[in-house]
């Protein structure tokens, strides 16, 4: 791997496959955030962040962090890129009213050829917000998480250029947990769903199950006909006549029909990501989710690379087999997860002895 040199800032990946082999090597690293120990692809994507917004390499992964699914950066970066851009004219930060019930922090954020921008976030603020007395650095730190605010507000205000859209890691944490995302935590103190309802679980879908209408039990009327007579009423309103036993045994035959409805089992065919098998009709498995298969590819891949009875070379032509076999799947995968599963080919057929 050759890594591109530049002054003061280290080395950088030229190419994907450098970038990829970048990300694996600062993954085993012990030097890097434990957020991002072990998960290269991780370290891929806040490496790329930190090119868009002028921080290097390790500076990206010290200064970037991903709350709740969605990178921010650090009050202190934010303000160093700022305050580096040519944009920037100056930052001035105060407190307003200290030794008040209410004091307020104050950011004053001057862009070059603009009005300055000026934001503030006081106590009355932080309790409106739940804040105020939250345990954790509100608690510890409460100026300087006040400073913070102030900071992010006026800085993505007066220079969303600079930041792309990123808003700063002390803000991020305080917001409530998305349960949506794929990369935050379940929250043990879930909120009450406001309808009830909602904690039903969905209808399972069932296919194959055949149209059978809902049996009819005919539910007879009496008009004025002679006593041996009952007179059935049809949607059409027209009358027909029915003996009291064929009338008996319409009803029994419906009730008959329901019964057999009931303990009618439908057959339920799977849904789902089909991991196949070169040369078999049957799936290995089926998964739900793509990071499912994802995985269970990988542990395929694995076994297949480690079968010690077959030849290093029908190995790698097993592994190119498999990897064609499954190609529909995996090019619907996340391009940034994609990543695990290209690198992890390669260090198997190094493994293997080919020659990349």
């Amino acid at each position: 791997m050759q890594l591109t040199t530049t002054n003061r800032q280290g080395f950088a990946p030229a190419t994907i496959t450098e970038a990829i082999q970048f990300s694996e090597m600062l993954a085993s690293s012990q030097m890097v955030p434990r957020a991002y120990q072990g998960k290269p692809q991780d370290i891929m994507v806040c490496v790329q962040w930190g090119y868009e917004i002028g921080l290097a390499p390790m500076q990206a992964l010290q200064n970037i962090a991903v709350i709740n699914g969605k990178p921010s950066v650090y009050g202190d970066a934010a303000m160093a890129l700022v305050q580096a851009s040519p944009v920037c004219e100056d930052v001035e930060e105060y407190f307003e009213g200290e030794g008040t019930p209410n004091p307020v922090a104050v950011c004053v954020a001057k862009r070059k050829g603009r009005k300055p921008v000026v934001a503030k976030f006081s106590v009355e603020d932080a309790k409106r917000a739940g804040l105020w007395a939250k345990q954790g650095p509100w608690t510890a730190y409460p100026k300087r998480m006040m400073q913070m605010r102030a900071r992010g507000f006026a800085l993505r205000d007066a220079f969303p250029d600079v930041l792309k859209g990123l808003i700063t890691a002390e803000e991020a944490q305080d917001y409530p947990q998305d349960e949506l995302s794929l990369n935050s935590a379940v929250n043990s103190r879930q909120s009450k769903p406001a309808n009830p309802l909602d904690l039903v679980a969905p209808p399972v879908r069932e296919l194959n199950k055949p149209d059978i209408p809902e049996p009819e039990i005919l539910e007879p009327t009496i008009s004025a006909e002679p006593e041996d007579v009952v007179v059935v009423e049809e949607a059409q309103q027209s009358e027909v006549v029915v003996e009291p036993d064929d009338l008996a045994e319409a009803n029994a035959m419906a009730q008959e029909i329901a019964q057999d409805l009931e303990e009618f089992e439908p057959t339920v065919v799977a849904i789902g990501y089909q991991l196949v098998a070169p040369g078999k009709d049957e799936p290995l498995g089926i998964y739900q989710t793509l990071d499912e298969w994802q995985d269970a590819y990988e542990a395929m891949a694995d076994k297949i690379s480690k079968a010690g009875k077959v030849e290093p070379r029908q190995r790698m032509t097993k592994l190119r087999e498999f990897k064609e076999a499954n190609e529909q799947v995996l090019n619907r995968i996340d391009t940034v997860k994609r990543v695990r599963t290209i690198s992890g080919h390669q260090r198997r057929l190094k493994a293997l002895g080919a020659t990349l």
